[in-house]
This record gives C-alpha cells, sequence and structure tokens, in this order.
C-alpha cells in the first residue's frame, strides 16, 4: 500500500464515493488522490461536487463529458441492435465503458499507481469498469474498497461519514441506491429489497424523471421522430444531435408516464436483485426503432437481428462492450439498419407508447400486395406453394399410415 502514491478515483459524490477518499488517505499511506466524475447526463449530481472532493481531501476533481460518446457510442449501437436485458434497457451498462475508458485515459496522463472506484462486490458495475480498465491500462492496480474495508452496510458507510465529517445530501431513511445518467435512473435497497412492496410511485420525490401514470395528463401527446439508416436524427421535425433528441424525450416521456419499469433482474455475479428504473426517453426510442424496422427490414434479416438482440444485450450488461465479438455484432447491426430510414410518429398517454403512422422511402410494404380489394396478385399461386412446403409432413403421415410407396 505505501508503494500507491497517486490514485485516480472515479467519484460521483454519493455515498460510496464520499467516503473512499477519507478511506484511501487512512489505509493507503496518505496518497494523492485525483477525483474524476464522468459527465454522463446527471445534471445537477455535479453541483458542488468540486468543493465537497477537495474538503475530504482531494487535491482536484476532473470532470470528464462523456454524454455525446455515450449516446453515439454506446446507446445508438445498441437501440439499432434492439438490445434489451431482461426488459432492463441498460442505463448503467451503457455508461460504465465510456467512464472506464476515461478513467483509464487520465490514470495514465497524471502517472498514478492505481484507479480506484466505489462497486460492490455483489453488483455488476465492478465487473464493467473493470473490464474497461484492463482494456485501456492493463497494467494499472486497481483499487475496490468494498472488497477491502469492513464497512458492511449502507447505515455504516453513513457512520463512517459523521465521523469524518463528510457531507451527505441522503438520510438513512431515504438512502436509495440510484445511479442517474442521460438515459435512465435506477431505484434499489430499503422496501424496494422485498419484492412483494409496491413502489412509491405516488410518493413526493421519489420518481425525478418521470410523473406516475396516475397522475399523467388526461390528454395525449402526438410526437415523431426520424431515423437515417437506424439513427435518429430529428424530433417533430427539427434535426437535432441524438442526445439533444434523448433529452426532448425525457420530457415528453417523462410527463407521460412511460417507461418505468419494476424488475427483479438476474445480475451478473449469480443473484436476483431487484429495482426500478425509469428511463422514459430512452422506452420512446427504443419503441419508435423497432417501427420502422417492421416496414424497411426483410424477415430473415429483422428474425436474426431480433435472436442476436439478446446476445448483445448480454455482451452490454456483462461488461463486455469493449470485445470483438461485441464489435462484430455492430458490424451486423449497421448493415441490418441500411434501409431503417423514415419516419414515426406516436402517441404518448398514461404510461403508454401507441403506434400513429410510419412511413419510410424503403419500406417493403406494398398495399397492392396486401389488400383485400382486387390486385395482381395470383392467389392460385399459393397451391403449388402450399404442396411444397407440406410435403415432408404429408410423406411421414403417409408412413404412419402404411401407405408410403
Amino acid at each position: 500500500m505505501a508503494d500507491i502514491k497517486k490514485v485516480v478515483l472515479a467519484y460521483s459524490g454519493g455515498l460510496d464515493t464520499s467516503i473512499i477518499i477519507p478511506w484511501l488517505k487512512e489505509n493507503y499511506n496518505n496518497p494523492e488522490i485525483i477525483a474524476v466524475s464522468g459527465n454522463v447526463g446527471q445534471a445537477d449530481e455535479l453541483e458542488g461536487l468540486e468543493e465537497k472532493a477537495l474538503k475530504t481531501g482531494a487535491s482536484k476533481l476532473i470532470v470528464a463529458d462523456l454524454v455525446d460518446e455515450m449516446v453515439d457510442e454506446v446507446i445508438v449501437p445498441s437501440v439499432m441492435a434492439g438490445a434489451k436485458y431482461e426488459t432492463y434497457l441498460l442505463g448503467t451498462a451503457f455508461a460504465r465503458p465510456i467512464i472506464g475508458r476515461k478513467l483509464a485515459q487520465i490514470a495514465l496522463e497524471e502517472g498514478a499507481d492505481a484507479v480506484c472506484h466505489g462497486c460492490t462486490g455483489k453488483g455488476n458495475d465492478q465487473v464493467r469498469f473493470e473490464l474497461a480498465l484492463k482494456r485501456y491500462a492493463p497494467g494499472l492496480k486497481i483499487i475496490a474498497p468494498w472488497r477491502e474495508w469492513d464497512i458492511v452496510s449502507r447505515d455504516q458507510e453513513i457512520d463512517y461519514a459523521e465521523a469524518h465529517n463528510v457531507p451527505l445530501k441522503i438520510t438513512r431513511e431515504t438512502s436509495y441506491s440510484k445511479d442517474k445518467n442521460l438515459w435512465h435512473l435506477s431505484h434499489e435497497g430499503l422496501d424496494l429489497e422485498d419484492p412483494s412492496n409496491e413502489p412509491q410511485y405516488d410518493k413526493p420525490g421519489f420518481l425525478e424523471m418521470s410523473v406516475s401514470p396516475l397522475q399523467a395528463p388526461d390528454e395525449p401527446t402526438y410526437i415523431s421522430l426520424d431515423f437515417e439508416a437506424g439513427r435518429p436524427v430529428a424530433i417533430n421535425g427539427e434535426k437535432k444531435k441524438a442526445s439533444d433528441i434523448i433529452r426532448d424525450l425525457n420530457e415528453y416521456g417523462g410527463k407521460n408516464g412511460i417507461g418505468i419499469i419494476d424488475i427483479v433482474e438476474n445480475r451478473l455475479v449469480g443473484m436476483k436483485d431487484r429495482g426500478v428504473y425509469e428511463t422514459p426517453g430512452g422506452t420512446i426510442l427504443y419503441f419508435a426503432h423497432a417501427q420502422l424496422e417492421m416496414l424497411t427490414v426483410d424477415k430473415d434479416t429483422l428474425h436474426a437481428k431480433q435472436k442476436m438482440a439478446i446476445d448483445f444485450a448480454d455482451l452490454v450488461y456483462n461488461g463486455k462492450w469493449f470485445s470483438p465479438l461485441r464489435e462484430a455484432m455492430s458490424a451486423f447491426v449497421e448493415k441490418a439498419n441500411e434501409y431503417v430510414t423514415g419516419t414515426v410518429k406516436l402517441k404518448l398517454y398514461k404510461g403508454n407508447i401507441i403506434p400513429a403512422g410510419t412511413t419510410s422511402p424503403y419500406s417493403l410494404y406494398s398495399e397492392e400486395l396486401a389488400t383485400f380489394d382486387e390486385s395482381d396478385y395470383d392467389q392460385k399461386d399459393s397451391a403449388g406453394f402450399i404442396n411444397l412446403w407440406g410435403l415432408p409432413t404429408k410423406v411421414q403421415a403417409l408412413r404412419e399410415m402404411g401407405k408410403l410407396k
């Protein structure tokens, strides 16, 4: 421990990382601590962070703007892939590889001896951070206090913070474990640890990005989204970069109670975990992209992509964004989205997303072919098709009847 002179700390200013600074000072021979916060769209959570980091012992705070990197490099490609992990839209998992890569870069630039994070030994984020660090700084020591210290609960963390005069924004009664970025907000802990408890959606202060569907307006909200080759490029006819489109969708979705889920998910480390996730804009974006795919992607490609989406989501969830397999899958996804261009109109109403019309210059839908009215389609052609398609079934039946010649 005495060899550790300089540590780069992944710093959010939350409970875990707030007490890590004095803990490192006490247990690692008073090293210099450079706090690094990745701005991934958590907004007001960055306010007052520098003052807090310096007061608790950091030499400086570096805030890295990572919003567009996260959106353009991870979120949009994952939406194009249709990647969902057990209905979870991967909010925390999207941010971690980008933050981890930046931590590695700063640690190398600053000549640090180690990188430290506040992830627990029970969670997925320790894996996501550390795989990114191993990819971009494979020789760097990683310090994970939750795997070293004697603290075993959030109450004990708060005790430690109070004993070391570390200011906190939470109380013992409101200390949900939360993670927030542009894409989502997660809630874990307290009453949510019992799956039989109904989440307190209507309690003031519980939901932050959304309102309960019960509190949503009685009138629907109509929006439109434009895509080019699978990427969102405009909202309501106005061209914008993807991160700004997500911000707008968060506002529309949030006020209409869209994207609130309560799930028990299977963590990478083997246990089940219960959480409530708010993903208002992301839920709309996934839905809209899928609507356009239905119109523009051929059956075989769409079905292959839907099957692959599970494996793609597993890679993201399990921290393997920087892997050859994920890169190869993304190459397929890019090709599969070649013609996913057009406009999707949606109606948002009390937690529901209702399709309101989709158009594309590359549509595979032919009204002339599908109509119930007269068309050039010759219905007699289907008889020969069914005879050939059903030939194996007919042969099997004849064998069972002893009539096969």
